[in-house]
């Protein structure tokens, strides 16, 4: 898969993204969402992060795909997740 960067505007919070992409004219509906996993979330915060991302994420829609794990903070960890997609979505655009 290739990749392209979209800048997202900053928000507070959680945050729902759709875009809708054509290539080679075949149109495709992304749905992307963004969400902030709280370290105090976890059984032991004190514990190492990446184990407690995993904890949190463990619990996590799975229709849902991680696609980025950003920069944490001293809170928090935010993380982009895709939504899985069938190949049926995809049109023909013309």
């Amino acid at each position: 898969m290739s990749y392209i960067a979209i800048p997202i505007p900053r928000g507070a919070g959680k945050q729902d993204i759709q875009i809708e992409v054509t290539v080679n004219n075949e149109k495709q509906a992304l749905h992307y969402k963004v969400e902030l996993f709280y370290w105090d979330d976890c059984k032991n915060p004190q514990g190492h992060r990446a184990d407690c991302i995993a904890e949190l994420l463990a619990k996590h829609d799975p229709n849902w795909t991680v696609y980025y794990i950003g920069a944490p903070t001293d809170d928090f960890v935010p993380i982009t997740f895709v939504e899985k997609r069938l190949k049926s979505n995809l049109t023909e655009s013309h």
